[in-house]
């Protein structure tokens, strides 16, 4: 797998290559390394621009932090919103930065509790430690033929996932993600999309060192019929809870 992009961004280069790729080439560098980087790729080498600091990208010494991408089933929006503001109101009281994609009823009522909570959303909106996205117009940066892209969905949320960690004022800066991208595809009938990018959050999630939390709605599997989409979707969590 070859990347060419117009991203030169150091977080989505890296997700790339946490994906398996072998190969991200710069648009601007594609004249003069486009063949090189084939050539790479089909020995079975790594290959980065030169202008990206390939090192950067190769440094392994520093400790990952322990792979979370959680699941929760939900018996109803209480429930949901619960989990949600508690989730991001953490992570926006230690400082750091979260993301949230999910419909504008959910964004509303999630900004209410968070206020009563004690926390600014507005400030953190403004600052960019807090960012709010459609579900639907999300999904519509990536999805191709009813599937999700992975190469658009790398450059999509990694860009999201630099900007969150880049406004945090911490010199570390950790990001949650949470949102019900794959749910909303579960409900519109596509189980094979959303089992797929539940799949692509996870590597995002090991590549970029996030918390992700995704919310289903209890109501929406029947029985035995969506028994197996229902394991699938556990299979790609590193914990599942319901109420």
């Amino acid at each position: 797998m070859i990347f060419l992009s117009q991203y030169n961004d150091h977080d989505v280069v890296r997700v790339a290559l946490g994906m398996g790729a072998l190969g991200y080439v710069h648009k601007s560098d594609a004249g003069s390394e486009l063949l090189p980087v084939v050539d790479a790729v089909l020995r079975g080498k790594q290959y980065v621009s030169g202008s990206l600091k390939y090192n950067e990208f190769t440094d392994t010494s520093e400790a990952k932090a322990p792979h979370n991408h959680e699941v929760q089933f939900c018996s109803d929006d209480g429930v949901f919103l619960e989990t949600f503001a508690r989730f991001i109101g953490a992570a926006l009281k230690a400082g750091d930065a979260a993301i949230l994609i999910a419909t504008e009823s959910h964004r509303e009522a999630l900004a209410l509790r968070l206020k009563t909570q004690g926390l600014d959303v507005d400030a953190a909106t403004q600052q960019g430690t807090y960012i709010q996205l459609d579900v639907a117009k999300t999904l519509s940066t990536f999805m191709v033929n009813d599937m999700p892209d992975p190469a658009r969905f790398f450059e999509a949320v990694g860009s999201l996932i630099a900007a969150a960690a880049k406004a945090s004022k911490r010199e570390h800066p950790r990001v949650v993600a949470c949102g019900e991208c794959s749910p909303l595809l579960w409900a519109e009938g596509k189980s094979d999309a959303a089992i797929r990018l539940e799949q692509l959050w996870d590597e995002v999630g090991k590549s970029f060192e996030i918390a992700i939390l995704c919310g289903y709605a209890s109501s929406s599997f029947h029985g035995k019929e969506d028994e197996h989409v229902f394991q699938s979707i556990c299979a790609e969590h590193s914990a599942v809870c319901s109420g």
